[in-house]
């Protein structure tokens, strides 16, 4: 093998991997950082104190915060949405059983993941245009997935009622994190199916 061409590793791992192992060690950090603290009252130098890293390995992969915050976001809300369809296949049944797994899984991961809940619904809007498109996004994903989920084969939901709904289940959820987590979960989902059962056949309970 020509040595003037081979990638040099250090124990065991290319420089491209190192590099990728420092931008996950970021993300990590600051998802706890800013699901404890808030971005708006989070720094540079707190996230890299928590990963463990100095602040050149920030700018190694961000050219300032807003690009690591939607780093995080789009980390956080891609985990739940696959959480939620996985949800969603385990069960099968009706549409109404697939929805009422989807909200378990949903309200369940925001309760036990208090720091992951507070990064993707809290003072999350308005921070700049980049950060609202990335949740823009993650909306429209998970209206897509909804369809996926919960649609007959050729069906198209309402586009503007699978926006209130998604608005709405986000708003229990903000009211529920306020409140403590204070009503039990099955509470909790039964109000949110009653938002979405007019985007179903079937009656809610």
């Amino acid at each position: 093998m020509n040595t003037a061409t081979t990638v040099r590793r250090y124990r065991g791992s290319s420089p491209q991997e190192r590099k990728a192992m420092r931008r996950q060690q970021l993300i990590d950090a600051a998802t706890r950082v800013y699901g404890e603290h808030g971005y708006r009252h989070s720094g540079v130098k707190q996230v890299c104190e928590a990963a463990g890293l100095t602040q050149r390995y920030f700018y190694e992969s961000f050219s300032h915060s807003d690009e690591l915050l939607i780093a995080c976001y789009e980390q956080a809300a891609r985990q739940l949405r696959e959480i939620n369809m996985a949800a969603a296949e385990a069960v099968g049944g009706s549409r109404l059983h697939r929805s009422h797994a989807m909200l378990c899984a949903y309200f369940g991961y925001l309760r036990d993941n208090p720091r992951v809940a507070r990064l993707l619904l809290l003072d999350i809007r308005g921070i700049s245009a980049a950060v609202d498109q990335a949740i823009d996004e993650a909306l429209k994903a998970s209206s897509d997935d909804m369809t996926r989920a919960l649609a007959e084969p050729g069906e198209n939901f309402d586009e503007l009622l699978q926006a209130g709904i998604l608005g709405g289940v986000i708003h229990i959820a903000l009211h529920w994190m306020a409140s403590g987590y204070a009503q039990p979960i099955e509470r909790v989902v039964e109000a949110a199916l009653k938002l979405g059962a007019s985007l179903l056949d079937e009656d809610s309970p």
